[in-house]
């Protein structure tokens, strides 16, 4: 995510383009081995039908007992009325026994659920669905759950003050669900521990466009109104699923390396956005070189005209802009979909580990293009008086859901890793980089996983340097 107002302080003068990356990962050699977690991350489990996850900052997000491997949903929206009518189909196994189990979902009004095709009791509860299935569920079990529902969603206040979730438009939504969103148009098991596929079949007005996540599978219009199909099929967090509505130019091409890329653009985004969204294949095609392969099989760009909203965010495969982006926040989106999309959080504590790399990312690719190198970066923010804002809380430990989005995790947390860099040279570094997108691709990931990582490839003790620039309070010492 890159809310504007949470952005690092502006460029520096320009300097000399280092030592070229690609030399250094090329003489560096395959990465060292570490840990890999896939599927549900390790972590203490929720309590078997437990109302939430276990993360502090969020104790109602996500549910226990249960693990979800897909998705289907299916949504129809009529943008004038803002009404949605839907269903949704969960695919998931029993982690424990479960004679009852929660789902999150706030707002809209439930007329039916189902599990195994048997008809379920349920009650609502705040923002949790709570159901209790004909016969429970024994550990292990894989069953289905279908929940459908209506309404007129809208979206929730976050901590910090913003929205997150299903944000109306004036010709349609631009759904965002970082952190909180996704319960405001589907039920779901709405914490990052738990990724899954997903398929999304959603039915507009006639002229107006539908884009979700991953691959289009096809469209059709009929009886005024046109049902696009889209599928998912790398594991993805909740929060990063979309269904953005409107009125959207369209562009589909397939890159050399056989992405297949799906733009859709606001006609009044169209002029400022073109040159930017023009340069995506570069940029991937930049970063899979420093990360390593790109980790899924779409990408693309959704730029909205949704002056209210305040931020772009990284959903996955085709991350989503308010306006039209400049080329840095293109850069952060799109290094997300490395860190944050396919290496995922365990608990929202860690989220430096999604921002502060997209962060960084954006540093690289300036310093590689002929702008100010990271050290310049990292010096100007520096140079900011130990009162600033920069300084207010570590990045490691933002302390509450209020501050995850808060200029120490994005920029802090950036200058944490210029601090590893220095500490483990530029070889070291760029395996590390490249060793955590690859590891853990597809799975998830925490800091102390990334320390250990890091000590591994450098051989150097790492502690106290991670500890001080992520969990002590205030302005670091001079380094």
């Amino acid at each position: 995510m890159t809310p504007p107002r949470k952005q690092p302080v502006p460029r520096a003068v320009t300097a000399t383009v280092p030592v070229a990356v690609a030399a250094l990962l090329a003489a560096a050699g395959p990465a060292a081995a570490g840990p890999v977690t896939h599927g549900t991350a390790p972590a203490r489990p929720a309590a078997a039908g437990a109302p939430g996850a276990g993360d502090p900052y969020f104790p109602l997000a996500g549910n226990g007992g249960y693990d979800v491997s897909h998705y289907d949903l299916t949504l129809r929206y009529d943008p004038a009325a803002r009404h949605l009518d839907a269903t949704a189909v969960l695919t998931a196994r029993a982690t424990a026994r479960l004679t009852r189990f929660d789902l999150d979902l706030k707002g809209l009004k439930v007329t039916g659920v189902s599990v195994d095709h048997v008809k379920a009791s349920y009650r609502r509860d705040g923002q949790e669905l709570v159901v209790t299935p004909r016969t429970a569920l024994r550990p292990g079990h894989r069953f289905q759950v279908a929940v459908t529902y209506s309404g007129t969603p809208g979206p929730v206040t976050d901590p910090d003050g913003s929205p997150d979730g299903w944000i109306p438009t004036d010709d349609g939504a631009f759904v965002a669900g970082e952190p909180q969103g996704a319960m405001t148009w589907f039920p779901a098991n709405n914490h990052p521990l738990d990724k899954a596929s997903y398929d999304f079949t959603l039915t507009v007005p006639q002229g107006h466009t539908a884009v979700a996540n991953g691959v289009l599978l096809g469209s059709r219009t009929a009886h005024g109104r046109t049902t696009y199909r889209w599928r998912q099929s790398e594991p993805m967090a909740a929060y990063l699923a979309t269904a953005t509505i409107g009125k959207f130019r369209v562009e589909q091409f397939t890159t050399r390396g056989g992405i297949r890329v799906y733009n859709a653009v606001d006609p009044r985004e169209a002029k400022a956005a073109a040159p930017v969204v023009r340069q995506l294949p570069a940029v991937l095609d930049w970063e899979s070189g420093l990360f390593g392969p790109y980790p899924f099989r779409a990408a693309g760009a959704i730029v909205d005209h949704a002056p209210d909203v305040g931020y772009a965010l990284e959903t996955q495969t085709r991350p989503l802009y308010d306006a039209a982006p400049d080329l840095s926040t293109l850069v952060h989106e799109s290094a997300h979909q490395w860190f944050g999309d396919s290496v995922s959080l365990t608990r929202w504590q860690d989220i430096w580990l999604n921002e502060g790399f997209a962060t960084y990312a954006e540093w690289l690719y300036t310093e590689q293009h002929g702008g100010d190198s990271a050290q310049q970066e990292f010096d100007a923010l520096y140079a900011r008086p130990a009162t600033d804002r920069l300084w207010a809380f570590p990045p490691g430990d933002p302390g509450s859901g209020e501050n995850i989005f808060d200029t120490p995790v994005y920029a802090r947390g950036a200058m944490t890793l210029h601090e590893l860099r220095r500490a483990v040279g530029d070889r070291a570094f760029f395996r590390i980089l490249r060793a955590w997108a690859t590891d853990h691709r597809g799975g998830h990931g925490t800091t102390a996983q990334f320390t250990a990582l890091a000590e591994r490839i450098s051989g150097k003790d790492l502690g106290t340097l991670m500890r001080t620039w992520l969990e002590t309070a205030g302005k670091p010492a001079a380094p």
